[in-house]
């Protein structure tokens, strides 16, 4: 076997008809292995663990085909033993090739994948410092805290507290970094729920650090381990981030009650919207792998083409359907035919509202900076607008990032398409073309949006003036419906299985305006 890779066992809780298996390898990826597959990498685990020295290479083969055809009462010789490791497990750098040599795997480039991964604390430490917080997750304690929770919301949303508090903090310069502090130290609490569930289940929990996600900054929880666990002590894990959310809030209501700061019910209110878009069971949020857990199926999103070609074009169950237990594809079929066209929905209404969130970005951006500049403490003021800016254009960017990468991968399809059918001169200028295409088909979905006839269209200052008033600046938006952004980015490093990436647990922060909802919903990578 390759160096570092773990035979994890077999996959509980499962929504294949077929019990899987599963290594973990040398990279962190979790590799699903059918039994035979499975059984063969034990073997040759058992086999190097027990070599005192250099073996002979055919004996070696035989003594491992001699035992395989024992367990598994069929009959396997040399030859066998050699095809299984060299096209199957060493392709999946399960184990090396039979002459020994190293597998080139290919590094995974998922689409909008948490890019620049950083590791903050590592595993040992990430073990330290879940081992503080492992009572929070007694039940006498977490139904406390639970009942605790829903006292203090009802206290905070019931009367007029939040919108006094809204209302002072965007008059206050001060208010939003110290809101925007608050929200960054609850995302990197979160994380630390996530470790705390691996740790209190009987599982150790990965490293833990910071990425980019699309363009905006991301706290990650390697949990890749948690896929030792059942059923309940996975979704112990999925939902630790959110309950460590509770009890963050929890801290900031009382905090409130005594001291009367106005700056923490805003702060509320945003972790509030986080825990709601962590719970959407969209792209790569807490709330996807709910479902994956729920059904025992790992990776949603590979069932997105059979279930559409099976539903819509009414073709035969596709074979990885098929090796579905029933109610498994009940579920992600419901979950394909729900989430597909509402996010096929929201980046309709992003693409034709792009315009308009440019020119209201940048109309924002120019009355924040006035106002700094003429406000009686510039030094707060440039701070305050600064984050502000920030804030509001990091979802801009990270739309238009999106639909470039949308328009380049339709560029690509298309390209796949002429080259097919023979088109082989046009193929060797696809990079000209891709870009050009790409412009092309933004642009021109983009022109949709325009809207001159509207008084907010026809005038840029009357556009801002209406749209500054209903700024909620850093203010979670509930959705971010293109970038499958989440406030909380989180999720195993593991599980494409074949094919796949590995799914990092994380929190992602997304800030925007009340008009700007639309830029800016994953597992990867990777459960």
């Amino acid at each position: 076997m390759t160096e570092g890779t773990e035979l994890v066992g077999e996959f509980e809780g499962s929504g294949y008809r077929v019990q899987p298996h599963l290594v973990r390898r040398f990279d962190g990826q979790v590799v699903r292995l059918p039994e035979l597959l499975y059984l063969l990498a034990k073997l040759v685990h058992i086999q190097q663990q027990s070599a005192s020295g250099p073996q002979n290479a055919q004996q070696y083969l035989s003594r491992l085909s001699e035992v395989l055809s024992r367990e598994t009462d069929r009959e396997f010789g040399p030859d066998h033993v050699v095809f299984l490791i060299d096209n199957k497990l060493a392709p999946l750098g399960v184990t090396t090739y039979s002459d020994g040599s190293p597998p080139e795997i290919p590094k995974a480039n998922p689409f909008l994948s948490l890019r620049f991964r950083v590791a903050v604390f590592s595993e040992a430490s990430s073990w330290k410092i879940s081992g503080f917080f492992m009572w929070l997750y007694r039940p006498f304690v977490m139904l406390l805290a639970v009942s605790v929770f829903v006292f203090c919301e009802f206290l905070l949303f019931s009367g007029s507290r939040m919108a006094g508090a809204v209302q002072q903090a965007l008059v206050t310069p001060t208010s939003i970094p110290l809101v925007f502090l608050l929200a960054l130290v609850s995302a990197a609490f979160h994380e630390i729920g996530h470790a705390t569930a691996c740790r209190y289940s009987g599982v150790r929990p990965g490293a833990m650090g910071c990425g980019i996600y699309v363009v905006w900054p991301a706290f990650y929880t390697d949990v890749t381990d948690s896929y030792r666990l059942g059923r309940t002590g996975r979704l112990r894990v999925d939902l630790g981030g959110v309950y460590f959310n509770t009890l963050f809030v929890i801290g900031l209501a009382l905090t409130y009650l005594a001291t009367g700061w106005q700056v923490l019910p805003v702060a509320i209110l945003a972790i509030n919207l986080e825990i709601v878009q962590q719970l959407i069971p969209s792209l790569r949020f807490d709330g996807y792998y709910i479902i994956s857990d729920l059904v025992g199926i790992p990776d949603l999103f590979k069932y997105i083409g059979p279930i559409l070609k099976r539903a819509l074009l009414r073709q035969p169950a596709d074979e990885l359907l098929q090796a579905l237990k029933r109610w498994p594809q009940i579920v992600v079929t419901a979950w394909v035919l729900v989430v597909i066209p509402a996010l096929a929905v929201q980046l309709g209404i992003l693409v034709v509202r792009l315009p308009e969130l440019v020119e209201t970005g940048w109309s924002t951006a120019e009355t924040l900076v006035e106002s700094a500049t003429a406000s009686g403490n510039p030094v707060v003021g440039v701070l305050s607008a600064a984050v502000q800016i920030l804030l509001l254009l990091l979802p801009l960017a990270g739309a238009i990032l999106v639909l470039v990468q949308l328009a380049r991968a339709f560029v690509r399809f298309l390209h796949r398409r002429l080259v097919a059918v023979g088109d082989h001169k046009q193929g060797r200028r696809t990079p000209y073309r891709m870009w050009g295409g790409s412009a092309l088909l933004i642009f021109s979905l983009a022109g949709l949006g325009t809207d001159s006839s509207t008084p907010a269209g026809a005038c840029r200052k009357c556009a801002a003036a209406a749209r500054h008033s209903r700024i909620r600046f850093a203010v979670c938006d509930p959705l971010c419906p293109a970038a499958g952004v989440r406030p909380a980015f989180h999720r195993r490093t593991c599980f494409p299985a074949y094919d796949g990436a590995p799914v990092l647990l994380g929190t992602l922060f997304h800030y925007g305006t009340g008009d700007v909802s639309a830029p800016g919903d994953a597992r990867t990578p990777e459960k």
